[in-house]
């Protein structure tokens, strides 16, 4: 292919990834092949002479296509989001060209500082300590771009594994390092990912597992007792892994608990954060960070959910010097005239060479802005609530464990035969693609909002697709869930000396109405608003006679109808005057803005 043919057959293929990506919808998610099914499309043997370009771009439909499980699809839903963007790919596409190996300063100047600075840039957006970052050229600490977070997890064990047996020989001599090797403990909570196992067994280090508590929350007293455990049996606590959003349910270990024990015993704490990491950007999810000057290193994937494609994992380190001790080697052929005054980016990795992944990330960051890429882990975080709101809907499912940022844990009430049948079901039909959890002895379905281009109507649609699967799986088995226990009014006044009598009366002729009847089984109001709001739409209602009603609502303090508290939702509250927020009669406006009168519509029929 000479260079004519590549301007054409290149803007065939942007082409042609345009197309795909505009259309995948009308692919199916998940693929409906067999192990060894590419095998029978091509030959046994690679071709002896050149093919024509033409043929072989023929072949990506008829060979690769079929194989494909579709991740950007607004109807995958497996794993955590893997997504990409039009500025990333460019980025890439760059960076391919240069195909540059910044292992050194030298071997690529603007690799590496363009690195260093997006790090520094990135770090700052998600709200770390400037210890963390590359503030100035004597600053100890940085981040670096690694292939996976399970790669960095693995090269903090390594770094705190090198600086727990320096110490050790400095308080005890006379072991050898495999010596104080063997007796190394690492530690973590049951609902890590698998990679810091895989890490330990790499590093030839025992792991720990300390069981999290009914959150799935990895907590200080724990940890602290496993750990004076282990010492009195000589053994020698030195790493801690915390998890800020686990694979199994999107949990986070109490970061600032578990700091506070590694500080008092020395150990290293390394935080992954692969998939919750993203969310930081936003200032109102860095309440989970609470407790990251505790921390020696973390990071997150920006290939997950910071619309930059794989492979790209964020780490900082508070103190480049431990990974240095770790990994430098430096033979005459990779020295150069800046050895020591620049990053040489090779002492702070497992591989020598490292690709230009910070282009892409530079791209992102700079065409989305930090507000461009809130308001997409918002939007994410919406279609999860929406979601949510749906399967509390149904009595025949359970959330059993609390939603958080972009994932949602459900099941069929029951054995767990039952949600393992659905799930199957699901993937067979290949309509969208989810995998499975055990949480505490439960089989949940994950369900995780990844594609930049699910919608509204794609949530539904997907929710639709599991209420029919699950109305077949029961049909068959013969078995009813129970609905939900009416609750006598007698007894709903007794719990709520305010609830009042017109819970379905409607009070204006625009106010909102129950669109299904069966949803309005009497709840105490805020379980119902918060739970059971599938059933209801909220208009807005912004005219001034609904001010004035929404006004003497908030003034009143009492408990009005459904259809009153309703208005409160229905009306733009931001539109009433600042001297009635002042006077303290609007404490907080909690939009409904889920539209779900449509997902009824969408679902009723698979009752």
């Amino acid at each position: 292919m000479n260079i004519e043919e590549y301007r054409r057959r290149g803007k065939e293929m942007v082409d042609y990834i345009a197309d795909y990506l505009e259309n995948i919808r009308d692919r199916r998610v998940f693929p409906n092949v067999k192990p060894g099914y590419m095998r029978n499309l091509l030959p046994d043997s690679a071709p002896l002479e050149g093919e024509e370009w033409q043929h072989i771009f023929l072949d990506v439909e008829r060979v690769i296509m079929p194989g494909i499980t579709h991740w950007q699809s607004p109807h995958m839903h497996a794993y955590f989001p893997a997504t990409n963007s039009f500025p990333s790919l460019l980025g890439d596409m760059l960076a391919d060209a240069v195909n540059c190996l910044g292992f050194t300063w030298a071997s690529s100047p603007a690799c590496t500082e363009l690195e260093t600075i997006v790090m520094s840039w990135l770090g700052k957006m998600i709200g770390l300590p400037d210890v963390f970052l590359h503030t100035n050229s004597a600053s100890k600490g940085g981040g670096v771009i690694q292939t996976t977070a399970s790669e960095a997890t693995l090269v903090c064990l390594l770094a705190g594994r090198t600086q727990a047996i320096r110490r050790f020989h400095e308080h005890t001599p006379g072991l050898s390092d495999a010596e104080i090797n063997a007796r190394l403990v690492a530690y973590c909570s049951d609902q890590a990912h698998s990679s810091v196992e895989k890490a330990a067994l790499i590093g030839l280090v025992r792991m720990r597992y300390i069981e999290s508590d009914d959150n799935l929350c990895l907590r200080g007293d724990a940890l602290r007792e496993a750990i004076v455990n282990d010492t009195k049996l000589g053994l020698i606590p030195f790493w801690v892994c915390a998890t800020l959003g686990t694979t199994g349910g999107c949990s986070f270990d109490n970061l600032d608990e578990v700091g506070s024990v590694c500080l008092d015993f020395k150990l290293w704490l390394h935080v992954d954060a692969a998939y919750a990491g993203s969310a930081f950007i936003c200032p109102e999810y860095r309440r989970w960070l609470k407790g990251i000057e505790k921390a020696d290193s973390i990071a997150f994937n920006p290939s997950k959910w910071l619309l930059v494609h794989f492979d790209c994992t964020a780490l900082w380190v508070k103190n480049s010097g431990a990974l240095h001790r770790t990994f430098n080697v430096e033979p005459l052929y990779l020295q150069h005239e800046n050895s020591g005054l620049a990053i040489d980016y090779m002492h702070w990795q497992i591989p020598l060479s490292k690709r230009f992944r910070s282009l892409k990330l530079w791209f992102v960051i700079r065409n989305y802005g930090i507000k461009g890429l809130q308001k997409h882990i918002r939007e994410g975080v919406r279609l999860a609530q929406k979601f949510e709101a749906l399967v509390l809907a149904d009595n025949r499912f359970e959330i059993p464990y609390a939603r958080h940022l972009g994932m949602v844990v459900f099941r069929i009430k029951g054995d767990n035969d039952l949600t393992e049948k659905l799930l199957k079901r699901l993937n067979h039909r290949g309509n969208l693609h989810c995998v499975p959890a055990s949480l505490k002895g439960k089989y949940v379905i994950r369900f995780t909002v990844t594609s930049i281009r699910t919608t509204n109507d794609d949530i539904i649609k997907d929710w639709a697709e599991i209420r029919l699967v699950t109305t077949e799986i029961l049909k068959e088995l013969n078995i009813r869930i129970a609905d939900r226990a009416k609750v006598p009014l007698k007894d709903t006044r007794e719990k709520n000396e305010a609830f009042g009598s017109s819970l379905l009366l409607a009070n204006s002729p625009m106010s909102p109405k129950i669109v299904n009847g069966s949803f309005a089984a009497i709840f105490d109001a805020d379980e119902f608003l918060a739970k059971a709001y599938a059933g209801i739409r909220a208009t807005n209602q912004n005219s001034p006679a609904m001010r004035r009603r929404v006004r003497g609502i908030l003034m009143s303090g009492k408990q009005f109808s459904l259809d009153s508290r309703m208005d409160l939702y229905g009306i733009d509250t931001n539109t009433l005057s600042q001297e009635d927020s002042a006077n303290g009669m609007i404490e907080e406006n909690k939009s409904i803005n889920e539209d779900v009168e449509d997902a009824w519509e969408g679902t009723k029929s698979s009752l």
